[in-house]
């Protein structure tokens, strides 16, 4: 009887389970994999340059990929895509394990940006179509918890892989075959059956939602997206390297894992109480003391806090703008979402 539960593609419980293991593989594995397993491939192959360029080229690819989502209308359309996301988070990790080619891995890390984005905002309207509900932006807040699951799990794996050595290729390989694995559940959880109306759940841009507004959103959500990719990538690192907390970088990107999972229902209900745009300006004000830290002080539990308090604030953003854009939009917030979480 549970399995049948499990199987259910019109539950709102098993809807979001498969989006959240989308995200475990396009967040986790494909995209934050990289960030913790970078101090070893850093004492290894790589150089801190070069790390630097690979993020851009994966925040490029995030970004083309949430840019081209806005422009796919039906939901038949964005199923196709997702399933491409998916299968480009599988190859661009596979490559990372099997080769040790600049070219390939810039190639790898540009796709795993258009598939991450494919997952994430592509899945996201996909999970807000099929969720049965009213009010679908406040149980979205359980879905961008995924993110936080996806940190959390993906780095709690390698650091038992690499316990007594460094295997980050190795890694790469065995996040591989996990990847195909859970990529399953969601191709047969997220698809919708051939006698639903496409033109009921198509989302046409609509001009009018471009407001002065939605346009000073859209400009702060991505400056803090540029923020964001810096410290996601470089956090465990940075750390490493401040005198005296060499060794605990892995420990605070835990933290921040841990401390994303909740953050997205918190911040909702905050918002729900305070106001969307008073909660996002309380968030962004947190996340620049988190980033801080590390920059003025070398205590141990300080450091280890701004990586809490970096993943309180980044994935409880990401929850705070969706929401506040399906308000602004409507009767159309799947649109809209794809605009805001372009970063």
């Amino acid at each position: 009887m549970k399995i049948c539960l499990l199987l259910d593609k019109n539950s709102n419980n098993t809807i979001l389970l498969a989006g959240i293991i989308s995200i475990i593989i396009g967040v986790g594995i494909a995209r934050f994999s990289f960030t913790s397993l970078l101090p070893l491939m850093l004492n290894d192959i790589l150089t801190v340059k070069f790390a630097g360029f690979l993020a851009s080229v994966n925040y490029i690819g995030y970004l083309s990929g949430a840019i081209f989502a806005i422009f796919i209308k039906d939901i038949y359309t964005k199923i196709k895509f997702f399933r491409i996301g998916l299968l480009l988070s599988i190859i661009s990790t596979i490559i990372l394990g099997l080769t040790r080619n600049e070219f390939l891995w810039i190639l790898s890390r540009l796709t795993a940006g258009f598939g991450t984005a494919m997952i994430l905002v592509v899945c996201s309207s996909i999970v807000m179509v099929k969720l049965n509900a009213e009010d679908k932006t406040k149980i979205m807040g359980i879905y961008f918890s995924g993110i936080g699951i996806a940190i959390t799990t993906t780095h709690l794996f390698l650091r038992y892989i690499n316990m007594n050595e460094n295997l980050w290729q190795v890694s790469w390989l065995i996040l591989t075959i996990v990847a195909i694995i859970c990529s399953v559940y969601p191709l047969y959880i997220l698809s919708v059956e051939n006698k639903i109306d496409i033109q009921a759940i198509k989302h046409k841009i609509d001009k009018k939602i471009f407001t002065p507004f939605i346009i000073v959103l859209t400009i702060a959500y991505f400056c803090e997206g540029i923020g964001f990719v810096v410290q996601a990538t470089f956090l465990p690192d940075i750390i490493d390297k401040v005198k005296g907390l060499e060794g605990y970088g892995n420990l605070a990107w835990l933290f921040v894992g841990i401390a994303g999972i909740p953050s997205s229902i918190i911040w909702m209900k905050l918002a729900f109480k305070y106001g969307s745009v008073n909660m996002i300006i309380t968030a962004l004000f947190i996340q620049i003391i988190g980033i801080l830290i590390p920059t003025l002080t070398n205590n141990i539990f300080l450091n280890v806090f701004s990586g809490f308090l970096y993943g309180m604030t980044f994935i409880g953003l990401t929850a705070l703008f969706m929401n506040l854009s399906g308000k602004l939009s409507d009767k159309n917030p799947v649109v809209l979402m794809g605009i805001l979480l372009h970063r």
